[in-house]
């Protein structure tokens, strides 16, 4: 998601959930951590407060705090209803943070791009072709696991 840094213009967060909303979430195993679409959290279930309460930046740097949180092995989604953007979720493996055994799909998925990435030097299509996945669908796993920089992302 491409957030907006907070300014003056930036309205109060008024963001709320039902209660079947924040049921549902906090009866997941994955913590899951919501933004509004001005980058600010709202919303941190049991399972990922820990990880969140360790990240510094959440109320001066809402941009860094996100990346911080992706970097745990999180997988980023954004949140739409039609064509209004309501913000994005990242959800983190059961316990806050990456497993160090890569036991989660999603770790695996991310540490097997990340490494034929470097195999290729960064060449895209040439990665694509020997993960067996389209050229868009590499971009769009790259951007929901936040790596931006592949060419130098580990």
């Amino acid at each position: 998601m491409h957030t907006r840094t907070p300014s003056r213009d930036v309205p109060p967060t008024t963001f709320a959930f039902a209660p079947i909303g924040k049921a549902l979430m906090e009866a997941l195993p994955d913590g899951v951590v919501v933004f509004d679409p001005f980058g600010r959290m709202v919303y941190a279930n049991q399972s990922a407060r820990s990880a969140v309460e360790a990240v510094e930046e959440l109320d001066r740097r809402p941009e860094e705090a996100r990346k911080k949180i992706l970097a745990l092995g999180g997988r980023s989604t954004r949140l739409r209803h039609g064509a209004m953007e309501l913000g994005e979720a990242l959800f983190l493996p059961a316990g806050g943070a990456a497993p160090m055994n890569g036991s989660t799909l999603a770790d695996r998925e991310r540490q097997a791009i990340l490494e034929t990435l470097q195999a290729t030097r960064g060449r895209l299509a040439e990665a694509a072709r020997r993960l067996g996945i389209s050229r868009t669908t590499l971009w769009r796993r790259l951007r929901a696991y936040g790596v931006r920089d592949f060419r130098t992302a580990k």
